[in-house]
C-alpha cells in the first residue's frame, strides 16, 4: 500500500487549490481515505474523508463548505478541492488509509481513530498568506 500527495503551494487568502492523492495497492471499493494537516506547532487534524463502505465523504466543521473530496477509480486518485482558503489552512497535508479496513466510517478516524490510519503519504504544503 502506498500514497503520494502532491498538489500544494502557495495561495493568497480566499484562492483555491486541488490536492491529489495517487494511491496503489488496494480499491476505494475496499479502503477508505482520510485527509489529514499539521499545521506548525499543532497536533496533526482530521479534515476530510471518503468512506468506501457506502460512497460517502465527510468534512470536518472547519473546511464544511469549503471543501470537498472526490475520486478517479480509473486513476486510482482521490482529490482534495480546497476553496475559499483562510490562512488558518496552512498546514501540511496527508493522505491515509485504514491499517485494517471497515473498523469505523471514516468520519470515526478523523476525530479519535487517526492512529487506526495505518498507511500514509509524505505529506504536501499548502501555505495561505497575502
Amino acid at each position: 500500500v502506498q500514497l503520494v500527495e502532491s498538489g500544494g503551494g502557495m495561495v493568497h487568502p480566499g484562492g483555491s487549490l486541488r490536492l491529489s492523492c495517487a494511491f496503489s495497492g488496494f480499491t476505494l471499493d475496499e479502503r477508505s481515505i482520510g485527509w489529514f494537516r499539521q499545521a506548525p506547532g499543532k497536533e496533526r487534524e482530521g479534515v476530510s474523508c471518503f468512506n468506501s463502505a457506502d460512497g460517502s465523504t465527510y468534512h470536518a466543521d472547519s473546511v464544511k463548505g469549503r471543501f470537498t473530496v472526490s475520486r478517479d477509480n480509473t486513476k486510482n486518485m482521490v482529490y482534495l478541492q480546497m476553496n475559499s482558503l483562510k490562512p488558518e489552512d496552512t498546514a501540511v497535508y496527508y493522505c491515509a488509509t485504514e491499517g485494517t479496513p471497515g473498523l469505523t466510517h471514516c468520519s470515526g478516524y478523523l476525530y479519535y481513530g487517526m492512529d487506526f490510519m495505518g498507511y500514509w503519504g509524505e505529506g504536501t504544503l499548502v501555505t495561505v498568506s497575502s
